[in-house]
């Protein structure tokens, strides 16, 4: 018998999206707030470049504030939610979209929404990438943790630039030198150097 090949986690334009978590004005205080943004801002430009479609929510909005404008999600309609899981809000989206087979995963907090919104699409059977240099906590012992733990239920931890360059798939396609443009500067540092260095036992 075959052994069962496991899943490879391939990332194609036509069957993914980006959800983009609760970014907004009262979290500037989490850990690497701007450089997490600023990269949740590149995912959602290329998002753009390639007709990945990209849903965002806000945490208790009337609270917490509103979407910080440096993300760039002008003309995405922002989903108010109290849950921590996304998926509860995007339910219908997520309904329409039989094709749907991936989801890449940015925002905050990594212990709590990112992780709760990874473990129940997971559980409806999609694929979940977590942008690991774009996604934070205010303590990084949570961030850490909570990384390990999604990767223990089986999603897949990537970077920015490894999705990018996944989802273009070919320096020919029509697309690559607009996204060559947004990738041309290395993402900025958000503290995973310090988080994966070393014989880190949570990572084996």
């Amino acid at each position: 018998m075959a052994a069962v090949r496991p899943s490879l986690g391939r990332v194609l334009p036509g069957s993914s999206i980006l959800f983009l978590c609760d970014m907004q004005e009262k979290f500037r205080h989490v850990a690497y707030f701007p450089q997490i943004v600023s990269v949740a801002a590149r995912m959602l430009k290329v998002a753009r470049l390639l007709g990945v479609p990209a849903v965002l929510t806000e945490q208790y909005p009337e609270g917490l504030g509103r979407t910080v404008p440096e993300l760039g999600a002008d003309g995405l309609r922002p989903l108010a939610k109290t849950c921590f899981s996304m998926v509860p809000a995007v339910q219908q989206e997520l309904d329409t979209r039989p094709q749907l087979r991936s989801v890449l995963l940015c925002g905050i907090e990594t212990q709590a929404c990112i992780l709760n919104t990874t473990l129940d699409l997971l559980e409806r059977g999609l694929q979940v990438h977590v942008v690991v240099d774009a996604c934070s906590s205010r303590s990084q012992v949570d961030r850490l943790v909570a990384l390990a733990r999604m990767r223990q239920s089986g999603a897949f931890l990537s970077t920015s630039e490894g999705l990018i360059l996944q989802l273009v798939g070919d320096a020919a396609h029509p697309q690559f030198k607009e996204i060559q443009k947004i990738i041309k500067e290395p993402a900025p540092d958000s503290g995973l150097l310090g988080l994966f260095q070393g014989q880190n036992p949570l990572f084996r």
